[in-house]
């Protein structure tokens, strides 16, 4: 069970602090059911009732700054994701994101960067759902990290940059 104060990742929503822990306060709800009381990080005036035993959805603690930096220490030996038939690309790309795994948000960041490098390098344009899913892991991955890490979600992108930097440097060796 979370606490008030606690961090957490809450689906779609991404990371999202617990202002509450109880019994919600409405007329018609039961009293015996206890929920969390959340208010997402990066959704401007959004708060989030959910019940504490919610399987549906994934909620789970985010990162501490050791696991983030062990984490970006790894992100260079993260494969692409494997996308075996190109009918089901944006199925396959709504399910990594639907995972909230960090592991599963890289390789879905590398396996769209490549695609995006490919067809410009092609003269084509970058797919809707290309452009959209990256933004979406984007934000995830490094919300998590920004609250992990105690940086700006901005600047996360540059730290996380420098470590893909590295991988490449690794490859051209």
């Amino acid at each position: 069970m979370f606490e008030v104060g606690d961090y957490i990742i809450y689906g779609s929503s991404g990371v999202c602090k617990i202002t509450n822990v109880g019994p919600m306060k409405i007329s018609g709800v039961s009293k015996d059911k206890l929920y969390y009381t959340m208010i997402p990080c990066y959704i401007r005036d959004s708060e989030i009732f959910t019940p504490i035993d919610n399987e549906r959805v994934v909620m789970r603690r985010v990162m501490s700054k050791d696991e983030a930096e062990d984490f970006m220490s790894s992100v260079s030996d993260i494969d692409e994701l494997e996308i075996i038939e190109e009918k089901k690309r944006e199925l396959e790309y709504k399910q990594a994101v639907l995972t909230c795994k960090p592991e599963v948000l890289v390789g879905l960041l590398k396996t769209i960067q490549t695609r995006i490098d490919e067809r410009t390098a092609e003269g084509k344009k970058v797919t809707s759902s290309d452009a959209k899913y990256f933004r979406i892991a984007e934000d995830n991955l490094f919300g998590e990290l920004a609250i992990s890490l105690d940086m700006e979600k901005d600047d996360v992108k540059e730290y996380f940059e420098r470590f893909l930097q590295t991988e490449e440097t690794k490859l051209s060796d």
